[in-house]
């Protein structure tokens, strides 16, 4: 058997911190938990991780990451089509991982937990994260605010209604069509 290196094993954890937290919360998981999914004794973990909270910080940003990296994606595979064709298709992809999903609301949650504890370094990252994504649409969108915050809007409420589980076909997904959201005349 082949053993994996450092950052295979830093990897597959934050891969598994990424599930467990966001199925747990930050507070409601615990580093043994995240070390027994992976394999690997607590004691490794934190030396992959100072700390609990450099996990959960790795894991949320991890999530980001690979937004903005699905969108530029998209839009270099599917020059002909519209940006918010191309991102809406990719981002629609991201969410299907349901434990990715659920991090990412997670994280929200932690930054408004860490900023009321006094904790603001923690949310300076994340919101570093959320606006190069918000950069990255709003330039693909040419620059139209108005579009971008449209896109970015109907995703965060697609984003609550497949968390809450709502079925496809349940009223509150009517109207809901990304489709709509037009470049100002």
């Amino acid at each position: 058997m082949t053993r994996m290196s450092a950052e295979e094993r830093r990897e597959s954890v934050i891969r598994a911190a990424i599930t467990e937290f966001g199925r747990g919360g930050y507070h409601g998981t615990s580093t043994e938990v995240i070390a027994k999914r992976v394999g690997v004794s607590q004691p490794y973990l934190f030396r992959l991780f100072k700390n609990k909270r450099e996990l959960f910080l790795a894991a949320a940003l991890r999530c980001l990451e690979e937004t903005p990296q699905a969108f530029a994606d998209a839009l270099e595979r599917k020059p002909g089509s519209s940006p918010l064709e191309a991102m809406a298709a990719a981002y629609m992809g991201l969410i299907d991982d349901r434990d990715k999903l659920l991090m990412q609301m997670q994280t929200y949650v932690a930054v408004a937990s860490a900023e009321a504890a006094g904790d603001h370094e923690f949310g300076e990252r994340i919101r570093a994260g959320w606006a190069e994504i918000w950069d990255q649409a709003n330039v693909a969108f040419a620059g139209e605010t108005r579009q971008t915050v449209d896109f970015l809007g109907c995703g965060m409420l697609i984003n609550v209604l497949v968390a809450l589980g709502f079925p496809e076909d349940h009223r509150v997904w009517s109207g809901l069509d990304m489709s709509d959201i037009r470049p100002p005349r």
